[in-house]
């Protein structure tokens, strides 16, 4: 009998990525496809798409122009394409005319704990369903004690962490170890620590790539 191959699958993401998340569940299916094929152990790294927001967000439209030049039309066009997107992969991503984008620093150390935790995905999910299907604050301490609580994490302590600076100092050497590493956008799939695979692909190229790395572990 064949034992499934081992495979450590590092995910640079932020939660107010929209393509994060699509990325995310395709990757799901992908493993599902591959079950008893490939047995994957996730972990999650930070990346902030704008660490130097303030906590009070931005409008996202108008966000949208700044970094990327698009027109509103532009940006709707844009939004209407990832909610759509989302429905395929299986998430609903909901986008309003008062939308806006947040700093993200807060939930990372908090996703960090959690991973010590081995509460990491389930976070991870919450805090996407939070600012994409609520249009909640990612980086509300409030919002972000209520995420943990719902995956079976400790408010209390959770609270502590946000009141004090902990795992900012490791928060910020992994922003560094990936941003030395290369990798300048998100999502970032880095498998077993030497394959990158970089967007928010269809399940069939996850399917595909993770298949290619599994034969040459076998191989090796």
């Amino acid at each position: 009998m064949t034992h499934p191959t081992k495979m450590q699958i590092d995910i640079v993401s932020d939660v107010v990525c929209p393509r994060c998340i699509i990325g995310y569940k395709h990757l799901e299916q992908a493993l599902a496809n591959l079950e008893g094929q490939i047995d994957a152990k996730l972990r999650w790294h930070p990346f902030e798409l704008n660490p130097d927001m303030g906590p009070e967000g931005q409008e996202l439209g108008e966000h949208i122009h700044e970094k990327y030049g698009l027109t509103p039309d532009q940006s709707a066009e844009n939004r209407a394409r990832i909610q759509t997107m989302g429905e395929n992969a299986g998430f609903e991503i909901r986008f309003s005319s008062d939308s806006r984008i947040y700093n993200t620093f807060d939930a990372h150390r908090l996703l960090y704990w959690a991973g010590k935790k081995g509460k990491q995905t389930d976070l991870k999910l919450a805090l996407f369903a939070a600012y994409f299907q609520e249009a909640e604050n990612p980086g509300d301490h409030g919002v972000l004690k209520r995420c943990c609580e719902e995956v079976g994490l400790s408010p209390e302590e959770a609270a502590d962490i946000l009141a004090s600076d902990k795992f900012a100092s490791e928060v910020r050497a992994e922003e560094e170890e990936f941003k030395n590493a290369g990798i300048t956008s998100v999502p970032t799939y880095v498998v077993n620590g030497k394959y990158a695979i970089s967007g928010g692909h269809p399940p069939e190229v996850f399917e595909q790539a993770l298949s290619e790395i599994a034969r040459g572990v076998e191989e090796a």
